[in-house]
């Protein structure tokens, strides 16, 4: 695949509540200053509908196992005959009010993986982002290395942002993503005691709005060394600046390649977080 080229201010803030209010959603301009609605708020959201994706034929995939150990499985893709890849977007810091139309308008399954600070400031963009179709899954508190930190330290980065999340939209986090793929044992066990069934790496990124270790901006690398997509393909990619544009050129690529985007969380079984059964 050849590579292309391609801060949240506080005053984007109206923009932000604009496009929440579009997409049928209520946060209030509270929630988006100090990151919590009120009880009101959060029942409210409870039953607003989400867009709901297509689930796979049954027989076009495997579903992931579960860890003979007891621990949420580690997956990096899935095995699948469908020319299907996963899209997922880390962290939280940057905005892009372009963004949430495109994934709107296009229908467009993606999956956040959401840092909770960044909520206090971008709350109503992850709303709007939320009634689109996207879960907000666990990428920790800070985006902490986790293997750095005892288990008090991740248990307060990891169950500390599946309460943040279950705060402000209203859904329990079940599927977790370390930050920069490192864990360990105890991110595991800590991971299960908060509630997180599955941790979800990636077969291959889009460093969107960045360059690869290589220094070549905007490449597309895949974890094996190969090139283009293969089915059942989790993307690594991050909300930055321009990710509207860079969206486009990776829905672009997906489509020249013959793939579409289908949603990660229909291929997982509800024992590791999924919506699939089994």
């Amino acid at each position: 695949m050849v590579a292309m080229r391609g801060g949240f201010p506080l005053l984007s803030s109206a923009v932000a509540v604009a496009l929440a209010v579009a997409a049928g959603v209520w946060p209030s301009i509270r929630s988006a200053a100090l990151g919590g609605p009120d009880a009101a708020e959060v029942r409210a959201a409870a039953v607003i509908p989400d867009q709901d994706w297509t689930l796979p034929a049954k027989g076009s995939y495997t579903l992931p196992a579960a860890s003979a150990d007891g621990l949420p499985p580690v997956i990096t893709n899935i095995e699948t005959q469908d020319k299907v890849v996963f899209l997922t977007i880390d962290d939280g810091y940057e905005y892009d009010a372009e963004f949430v139309k495109i994934i709107r308008e296009r229908k467009v399954p993606i999956l956040t993986f959401l840092t909770t600070s960044y909520i206090p400031m971008h709350g109503p963009y992850f709303w709007a982002l939320k009634n689109a179709g996207s879960q907000m899954e666990n990428h920790t508190v800070n985006h902490a290395n986790l293997p750095g930190l005892d288990a008090e330290g991740q248990k307060k980065e990891i169950c500390g942002a599946s309460d943040a999340i279950e705060q402000q939209y209203a859904r329990r986090p079940a599927i977790f993503r370390p930050p920069f793929g490192a864990f360990n044992d105890t991110t595991k066990q800590v991971a299960k005691e908060c509630g997180l069934k599955s941790i979800i790496l990636w077969s291959a990124e889009y460093y969107n709005g960045t360059t690869s270790p290589q220094g070549v901006p905007d490449a597309f690398a895949r974890g094996d060394g190969g090139q283009g997509f293969k089915p059942g393909d989790i993307i690594l990619m991050h909300y930055r600046k321009g990710l509207a544009k860079q969206m486009t050129t990776m829905l672009g690529w997906i489509e020249e390649q013959g793939f579409k985007p289908a949603a990660l969380e229909n291929y997982l079984p509800v024992s590791l977080g999924g919506n699939a059964p089994g």
